[in-house]
């Protein structure tokens, strides 16, 4: 949808009403930036598509445009990345590049207007809300000839949708809602954000790694890189999405059943990995599996404070690893206390992946680069990305705060969840999970997952 308007009718109505790009207000010169070991994995994922929806200011729907147009040219300012293309170096090494020529960030403004937010909030399927943002199934890699964002507004019957499509290979969430919450700043009316982003890349690691990766003439949607090569899209088993929304009584409940043996002097789960071995549980009993078959467990930890030296929250690029964990179905369920063996065996792995793994592990990317499909975490994967921490309900562009934060279709796969901060700010959290029919089926009939949902 991104260049065009859609070739056929949507349940939406949707009507794409202009196109235009959007460079920083001021010239900045020729800017480069190094990719590093950090980003480069991400080349061959797709787009990172978040989408929020606001209620009310339907009328003033034009003026919003402009209003947010004019805050997006001084935000990127700072945020010059965003404004750019991929490009490779003298060496092929992959970069970041920046001229005060190129397009800028690439804005669409449409129109939905028989579409009720109350549709939007409801719906559990990413399905429909693909209609919402930018590059649907583009791969990271074409960001050697496309923006490396793209934003869409939507005029609803009764609100506004922004849904915007960041380059992965560029930067993670903690980035991705930095940018978010300094552009709302500047709509507010700041003259300037109040936190500026952190661009030397080079002072975390400073690794050359040339890759020898290419795009064809004419890309398939969806398509991915296999040892170097884009490849058309596999056949894929039917996905459901969900959101289960975790009040925050439900989690204390769900961290104290973690910790009932806290007190025999171990470190106390965190909340994060109480809920994480949560859904592991939960979403292992949905599959059904096999007392012997391995299941495995991957989050994408914030490296930030974990490298040497330690990065600024403000570094603006990717500073996360995957980092993994598994055990067979049977003994995940066979435990004397199966939610208190799920989060020791994630708590050691990220208590595990310190300065030294981190290092380890960088190093032998760089030897033998190993560039992977987004869903290539191993088998029966439980995947959590997002955290709870992102302040995604405080960003506010000057007419009050979203109604609903939810990921786009990209990047989605059996097993993927995303965790986001509830909307009352109260300690609750929102996880939207994908899985397979079946197991989708499954989990929702699961009373020791649902508690008081």
């Amino acid at each position: 949808m991104a260049a065009q308007a859609p070739q056929e009718e949507t349940v939406f109505d949707m009507k794409i009403l202009s196109k235009t790009h959007v460079r920083p207000n001021k010239p900045l010169g020729r800017k480069e930036r190094q990719l590093i070991t950090f980003d480069l994995p991400y080349l061959t994922f797709f787009y990172n598509q978040k989408i929020l929806i606001y209620k009310g200011c339907v009328s003033e729907f034009e003026d919003i445009v402009e209003r947010m147009k004019d805050g997006l040219g001084v935000v990127l300012e700072e945020f010059y990345q965003l404004a750019g293309k991929l490009g490779k170096d003298e060496d092929g090494v992959f970069r970041v590049e920046y001229d005060d020529d190129m397009d800028g960030v690439e804005v669409l403004v449409a129109a939905a207007e028989k579409t009720e937010i109350a549709l939007l909030v409801a719906d559990e399927s990413s399905g429909n809300s693909k209609e919402l943002v930018p590059y649907n199934g583009v791969i990271n890699l074409e960001g050697l000839r496309r923006p490396l964002l793209a934003v869409q507004l939507t005029k609803l019957k009764d609100g506004i949708a922004i849904g915007c499509a960041f380059n992965h290979a560029i930067l993670d969430g903690t980035s991705t809602w930095h940018f978010m919450s300094s552009w709302a700043e500047i709509c507010r009316g700041a003259q300037a954000i109040s936190v500026v982003p952190f661009h030397e890349r080079t002072k975390v690691r400073n690794t050359r790694v040339k890759l020898d990766l290419s795009l064809p003439s004419n890309p398939v949607p969806n398509s991915f890189v296999r040892n170097g090569v884009v490849v058309a899209p596999e056949a894929e088993p039917p996905l459901r999405e969900k959101v289960f929304r975790f009040s925050e009584s439900a989690i204390n409940e769900i961290k104290s059943k973690a910790n009932v043996n806290a007190s025999d002097g171990s470190k106390p789960f965190s909340t994060f990995q109480s809920l994480s071995a949560h859904l592991w549980l939960a979403i292992t009993r949905a599959r059904r599996l096999k007392p012997e078959d391995v299941t495995v467990f991957v989050v994408f930890a914030d490296c930030r404070k974990r490298v040497d030296p330690q990065m600024p929250d403000n570094y603006f690029g990717n500073l996360i690893h995957a980092v993994f964990t598994g055990t067979a179905a049977g003994l995940l369920a066979a435990s004397p206390n199966p939610a208190e063996f799920a989060a020791s065996t994630i708590q050691k792995a990220i208590q595990s992946h310190d300065v030294k793994a981190i290092d380890a592990r960088n190093s032998a990317w760089e030897a033998s680069p190993i560039m992977l499909k987004y869903k290539d975490a191993g088998p029966n994967c439980v995947a959590v990305g997002s955290s709870p921490r992102f302040r995604v309900y405080d960003v506010d562009f000057g007419w009050g705060k979203p109604e609903s934060v939810r990921s786009g279709s990209n990047n989605r796969f059996d097993g993927m969840v995303y965790l986001y901060q509830g909307k009352r700010g109260d300690g609750s959290i929102d996880v939207e999970i994908s899985l397979e029919t079946g197991a989708m089926e499954n989990l929702e009939k699961d009373k020791e997952f649902l508690l008081e949902i």
